[in-house]
């Protein structure tokens, strides 16, 4: 039961009138349209500022280390359904981003998670040394996968991980986080035995947090991103169609047992 008055609901996103759109206190066309580059909306958009130039470069550079990685489960998603419904373009790019999640371009949240825990453990005391080898001894024990490590491609190092951290450094926005994402690759060769290869989600992930950006909307890039290269998909799909083929393989691949 309510007690008393409960407070208004309200946003701070758009309002509009017959001679006006305003989005975040800003007017669309006066203030944002011709004044703003995409990115730059986009960082507007979520967190309520303008980005420095740096968050701009680096969002640039996230954005396009994401955006494709070929014929992936949800690049094929996007194709097959376009090749069904090929006059809905929107179903075929929902039916790509709706896999998008712990395994396929999802883990740059959960490094998000990681990297927070153990910046709380150094916090409490730890070394990044000592936290990160915490945590990644903890995930082993339960059988899990560090997030960030490991990639079916690219060994021994994923080199839009290593051109991220290159720039990263050499831009002068490394910090606390970038630093820890270090410690983990150290810790989970440690802890496995051997060296696992970084991927870019990890990057994504340590590179937006320290530059300020929210960690709850980390998985907003890879979201973003891949909803581009899905639509360049999209368009060749139009000019050059492989749905039904990739739909056929499939059928062909898999083995009918009907007594499992």
């Amino acid at each position: 039961m309510l007690i008393g008055k409960s407070a208004p609901a309200v946003s701070g996103m758009c309002t509009s009138t017959p001679d006006r759109i305003e989005i975040r206190g800003l007017d669309l066309a006066g203030d944002l349209m011709g004044r703003f580059g995409f990115t730059e909306f986009f960082y507007f958009l979520v967190t309520g500022e303008r980005p420095s130039e740096q968050q701009r470069f680096f969002l640039d550079l996230l954005l396009i280390s994401i955006a494709e990685h070929g014929l992936t489960p949800t690049a094929q998603a996007a194709r097959m359904t376009l090749a069904a419904a090929p006059d809905s373009l929107q179903s075929a790019v929902a039916a790509g981003i709706l896999g998008c999640g712990t395994v396929v371009l999802g883990s740059s949240e959960l490094c998000a998670q990681i990297l927070s825990d153990a910046a709380a453990r150094v916090d409490g005391g730890a070394s990044p040394a000592e936290a990160t080898l915490q945590i990644a001894t903890e995930i082993r024990s339960r059988r899990g996968k560090v997030p960030g490590f490991g990639h079916p491609i690219h060994h021994p190092v994923d080199p839009r991980t290593e051109r991220i951290l290159a720039l990263a450094d050499e831009r002068g926005v490394s910090g606390r986080y970038v630093e820890l994402l270090k410690a983990f690759r150290g810790a989970v060769a440690q802890v496995w035995g051997k060296p696992m290869p970084l991927n870019v989600s990890g990057p994504i992930a340590a590179v937006l947090m320290d530059l300020g950006f929210p960690a709850t909307m980390t998985k907003a890039i890879p979201i973003l991103a891949r909803t581009a290269g899905l639509l360049g998909h999209l368009a060749e799909e139009q000019r050059r169609p492989i749905g039904f083929l990739l739909a056929h393989h499939a059928e062909e691949a898999v083995a009918y047992d009907p007594t499992n």
